[in-house]
């Protein structure tokens, strides 16, 4: 089925995505989880209800148990899963694709993700034979029920930080009329009443139709209000999520947009005051910063492939107490058991880490940005694995190669990444330099081979 992609299921409504596959969907998630209670959660899409209730359906006529938590973010998914003790979730959302789009994002207990190499290859085949009955299919069909995790979420969020500097922050936040205001309002509420924090809210109202910008963060146009609002308020802090609330940028208090990456590093920094010598992940994209950052804070850093399945994979294999990702997900150790993104956690460990730092953010940020990136650039070409091997072959003589996720290659003064894309044949490149001439050549002569 072409919405089963690489990490979720996910298609534009109806003719992709509909309730009866919706049905088949429930169903055969909760066949492949055993039963037991599973967590709903939506996004505000209009279709989201439609389709929440066929999946919903489809999971007590396999015979599961239905817990359904209302309009959440999808962090706030894995946090019912944990704190239920139930057996998995799929939150319906699409994420940061526009107000047509619709899908679901599933965990097993413990909410660990289940991915096309987690499960999701054998929900596409037992939904494939499920046919869409007019009356309950099971034997014993599961039980509904309807649970608030809000409260508890937030406290839950608040576990990775928490204090606040000294003196009241300014703080301007863009929700994109996602799913994050749902929860910022409620954390934010105790602060603003101390006189703590000042916020400058941008679209907190949660509208599937999103109709003041994408919720989006990574393209730059989807930035413009909250650094506008940074501006004009002259707030210490910017933040953007995105759809469900997984994801977050963050910009400077000149109005800046910070790299992700180098909000790892920065927020590494500060997960290692709490535990000394810990592993964290990055991303194999992000900046030699990011491990220079984290080498000089006593910890130890890792590489990672791209993708939330892989990062929250190699975090429980690994024991890392924090791991980040160039496209804004940011992953908490918030227990023993429990791995997981979260953005709004990530905003609430920010203005702890400011706390702790005592300094405006660019400053903070500044120093790190000492080497020249290329930006993620995407070429479409044909015969990607042959492509990729002639390349490997012209950099035989590399210090470093890896094919941990596409190709990476790292020289003493450069590095790149060509790593395929899991939908379409394209190859996405990334490179850094230490000086922007270098960059400039070396990007140049990669992309006279992508064609």
């Amino acid at each position: 089925m072409a919405v089963f992609k690489a990490y979720d299921i996910r298609g534009t409504v109806p003719d992709q995505l509909n309730p009866p596959l919706a049905y088949q969907v429930g169903f055969a998630t909760a066949r492949f989880l055993s039963g037991g209670r599973l967590v709903v959660g939506r996004d505000a899409r209009s279709h989201s209800p439609e389709i929440g209730d066929a999946l919903v359906r489809g999971m007590l006529d396999a015979g599961a148990s239905v817990l359904d938590i209302g309009l959440v973010t999808t962090p706030m998914v894995y946090y019912a899963v944990e704190a239920r003790g139930a057996a998995g979730g799929v939150m319906v959302t699409a994420s940061h694709n526009p107000g047509n789009y619709n899908g679901f994002k599933i965990c097993r207990e413990h909410a660990i993700p289940v991915g096309e190499a987690s499960g999701l290859k054998e929900i596409e085949a037992i939904a494939g034979n499920v046919a869409v009955p007019d009356a309950p299919l099971a034997p014993d069909p599961g039980s509904f029920d309807t649970n608030n995790v809000l409260e508890g979420y937030v406290q839950h969020a608040l576990g990775v930080g928490g204090r606040l500097p000294a003196q009241p922050i300014k703080v301007a936040i863009d929700c994109g009329n996602g799913m994050a205001g749902v929860p910022l309002a409620a954390l934010l509420a105790a602060w603003e009443a101390e006189g703590r924090i000042v916020v400058e809210r941008l679209y907190f109202e949660p509208d599937g139709t999103f109709p003041n910008h994408e919720a989006d963060p990574l393209k730059i146009e989807n930035l413009a209000d909250v650094t506008a609002a940074v501006k004009r308020t002259g707030a210490d802090l910017g933040v953007a999520f995105d759809g469900d609330g997984d994801r977050a940028v963050f910009v400077d208090e000149q109005g800046n947009p910070v790299s992700s990456d180098l909000t790892t590093a920065l927020l590494a920094r500060h997960q290692l005051r709490v535990t000394p010598h810990g592993l964290v992940l990055y991303d194999l994209r992000s900046s030699r910063a990011v491990a220079e950052e984290v080498r000089s804070a006593g910890g130890r850093p890792e590489m990672c492939r791209v993708g939330h399945s892989f990062v929250k994979a190699q975090m429980r294999e690994s024991g890392a107490l924090f791991a980040g990702e160039l496209s804004g997900h940011f992953y908490f150790r918030f227990s023993a058991e429990l791995v997981a993104d979260d953005a709004v956690a990530a905003f609430v460990a920010v203005l702890a880490m400011l706390a702790d730092e005592g300094a405006p953010l660019s400053q903070l940020v500044d120093p790190l940005r000492r080497y020249h990136p290329s930006g993620e650039i995407n070429r479409t070409v044909e015969g990607i694995d042959a492509l990729l091997s002639d390349i490997e072959r012209e950099h035989a003589g590399a210090p470093t190669i890896s094919r941990l996720d596409g190709l990476y290659v790292s020289y003493d003064d450069w590095w790149f990444n060509l790593r395929p894309s899991n939908t379409e044949p394209v190859l996405r490149l990334n490179l850094e330099a230490g000086s922007k001439e270098k960059m400039e050549a070396e990007r140049d002569r990669l992309l006279s081979r992508l064609v």
